[in-house]
C-alpha cells in the first residue's frame, strides 16, 4: 500500500514538473512573439462586430496622403445615415482634402445580379465625389475584406461594407499598424487593378 502510494505522489510531482515545464516554454514562446512584433515596428488591434465602424472612421479621417480599399460588397446609396454611406461620406471628406482614395470592388460578371447592381450604385455615389473606383476581373471573385491607409495601416477582416456587417453581425477583423505588411497589401491590391485591365 505505501509503495502504491510512493509511486501515485511519485507520478503527481512527475506531471506537475511537466506542466510547469511546458508552461515555461509556452509563456517563452509568447514573449518572444510580442517581442519580435513589438521589434519589427507592428501593433495589432482586435475589432469584433461593431467596433470596427468607428475605427474605421477614425483611420479614414486621420489618412493625410492615400486610402486604397477593396471589399466584396460596399452596399451605399440606401440612405444617408446608414453605416455605409457614413462611411461613403467620410471618404469623399478625404478625397476633397486632397487624399488619393482608391476602392476596388468585386465584379461578379453578371453571376450575381444583386452584388454588381450594389457595387455599381456605389461606385457612381463615390465617383461623383472624387474617389477613383475599379473593378476587379470579373473572371475571379475577388473576396477581400482590406484597407491600406497612408501605406502603414492595415484593416483587415470579415467586415463587408454594409449595414449588417457593420452594426448587427458577428464580424471580426484587425487593425495592424506596421508599413512593410502595408506596403505588401497595396501592391497586393494594385495588382487587382491591373488584372482587371
Amino acid at each position: 500500500m505505501r509503495r502504491f502510494s510512493l509511486f501515485r505522489t511519485s507520478i503527481f510531482i512527475g506531471i506537475s514538473f511537466g506542466l510547469i515545464l511546458s508552461s515555461f516554454y509556452v509563456d517563452a514562446a509568447e514573449r518572444e512573439i510580442t517581442s519580435s512584433s513589438a521589434q519589427a515596428g507592428c501593433s495589432a488591434v482586435l475589432l469584433k462586430n461593431q467596433e470596427y465602424f468607428p475605427a474605421l472612421l477614425k483611420a479614414i479621417d486621420e489618412a493625410k496622403n492615400e486610402i486604397i480599399m477593396s471589399f466584396f460588397l460596399f452596399k451605399a446609396g440606401v440612405h444617408k445615415n446608414s453605416y455605409p454611406d457614413r462611411v461613403l461620406a467620410h471618404l469623399a471628406k478625404s478625397a476633397q482634402k486632397g487624399v488619393r482614395v482608391l476602392v476596388i470592388l468585386e465584379n461578379s460578371g453578371d453571376h450575381d445580379r444583386n452584388l454588381d447592381a450594389e457595387n455599381k450604385r456605389t461606385k457612381q455615389l463615390l465617383e461623383a465625389k472624387g474617389v477613383a473606383v475599379y473593378f476587379d476581373s470579373s473572371r475571379k471573385t475577388m473576396h477581400n475584406k482590406l484597407i491600406v491607409i497612408d501605406q502603414r495601416l492595415v484593416l483587415l477582416g470579415s467586415h463587408n461594407l454594409t449595414q449588417a456587417a457593420l452594426k448587427y453581425n458577428n464580424e471580426i477583423s484587425i487593425l495592424i499598424d506596421n508599413p512593410e505588411l502595408a506596403k505588401e497589401a497595396r501592391t497586393y491590391m494594385l495588382t487587382i487593378i491591373k488584372g482587371a485591365k
